[in-house]
């Protein structure tokens, strides 16, 4: 099952072929202008991405009463605590790891997704591979990403649609005490907060963020 240490190898997946197409045809009747698409994915990518979760998440352990408030409500408290709204942002239900239980989250029907805090899905996300294999094998897949837990953590599994979409927050890693809400977010990525792999330590290397 393709991730991202091997996106930039594997060929485009069949809906990837079919949305350029579309795209390219849409483009060449004069229906769509390319330079407003890659406006609109530009925002998604850069400015509407998981640096906005990884925000949401750095307050989050740093504040109780965040934390609270968007278990409770993420899309309402995220909206007045920082502007986060907008396309598919609407229904986020924040889901917290814990030293007890990990949470991974899906969408076994097609691809839903907050993009308001996680910008694009990754083409694994949308695979049916990773679809199907996560709920009835979740621990093998976290293991594919390199996310090994304890055999006696639980390990739930969500499961996304267009009215309810989720964010995991990851455990805060250890060693960060007296951290800034800036230093923390800088080791939130994309797929700690999809649940595929846990927040990075202090001590790793940045990556490229996803």
């Amino acid at each position: 099952m393709p991730h991202d240490g091997h996106d930039h190898t594997d060929p485009p997946d069949e809906l990837t072929l079919r949305v350029k197409a579309l795209e390219s045809l849409l483009v060449e009747k004069g229906l769509v202008d390319r330079q407003a698409l890659d406006v609109l994915i530009d925002t998604y990518e850069h400015k509407v991405g998981p640096q906005n979760g990884a925000r949401v998440v750095a307050r989050a352990w740093i504040d109780d009463d965040f934390m609270a408030g968007i278990k409770a409500d993420c899309s309402a408290v995220i909206r007045d605590a920082f502007g986060f709204e907008g396309r598919q942002g609407e229904h986020i239900v924040a889901v917290e790891n814990t030293a007890d239980v990990h949470n991974v989250v899906v969408c076994t029907l097609c691809s839903c997704y907050p993009w308001t805090v996680l910008g694009l899905p990754p083409v694994w996300y949308k695979s049916a591979p990773y679809r199907s294999k996560v709920v009835q094998d979740p621990r093998g897949v976290l293991k594919e990403f390199g996310t090994d837990l304890d055999d006696d953590k639980e390990i739930r599994v969500w499961d996304s649609t267009s009215e309810m979409r989720y964010l995991v927050i990851p455990e805060r890693p250890e060693g960060t005490d007296g951290w800034s809400e800036d230093e923390l977010a800088k080791l939130v990525t994309r797929n700690s907060m999809i649940g595929v792999e846990e927040a990075k330590s202090p001590g790793d290397n940045e990556g490229d963020g996803s």
